[in-house]
């Protein structure tokens, strides 16, 4: 697989999950059911910012091409934070797995490819939450702000420098921190009595 399929396949493998983790019950999970604009604003620069500094931290331990996009997606997440300006809260349960990883492959995966595409899920329902609060002006913000955490850049170019098998290892690691963001919101949800599956 190229840099590309290995994308594709992760995003394949995660359909179900990801299409969850986009539903309107993640800020109920990511808040603590305080669906209110400072709790939104602050669940989102936790990820952020626990994002940028795990990634910066990578960065400094890897002696390879990876270091460098995993500095750019570190500075990147740590502008995104600066503009949210709030102060981060405690770490959820996908920055938790992401302090597990090691290994320069599987945190390519984890880091640069799982870290998007779980950002392009979270951050629709931000935009959502501002649309119905009538704030144009933060819902704007946050479509930025989902179009930048949602790119590949840097995951897909890190990929093209790794060896097949390796680019194999990042595409399991990036579905095992998908499962591990899943089963966070899942075990979070029903913690208060509600069913992470979607009502049919």
């Amino acid at each position: 697989m190229d840099a590309e399929a290995t994308i594709d396949a992760v995003r394949d493998q995660t359909e179900t999950e990801r299409d969850r983790l986009g539903s309107d019950k993640v800020l109920i999970a990511a808040t603590d059911a305080t669906l209110e604009t400072e709790a939104v604003l602050t669940a989102a620069a936790t990820r952020e910012s626990g994002l940028a500094d795990i990634l910066s931290r990578w960065a400094a331990e890897t002696d390879s091409n990876a270091a460098t996009q995993f500095e750019g997606a570190a500075e990147a997440a740590a502008e995104r934070a600066n503009r949210i300006d709030v102060d981060a809260g405690n770490p959820d349960g996908f920055i938790d797995h992401l302090e597990t990883v090691s290994g320069t492959a599987q945190r390519v995966g984890a880091g640069l490819i799982a870290a998007p595409l779980v950002a392009d899920r979270f951050y629709l329902q931000v935009v959502s939450f501002f649309i119905n609060e009538a704030d144009e002006g933060r819902a704007d913000t946050f479509r930025e702000i989902r179009r930048e955490a949602s790119a590949l850049d840097h995951g897909e170019t890190a990929l093209k420098h790794l060896s097949e098998s390796d680019r194999e290892t990042a595409a399991a690691a990036a579905t095992e921190a998908i499962d591990a963001a899943y089963d966070d919101y899942a075990k979070t949800l029903e913690a208060m009595g509600l069913d992470p599956k979607p009502v049919c």
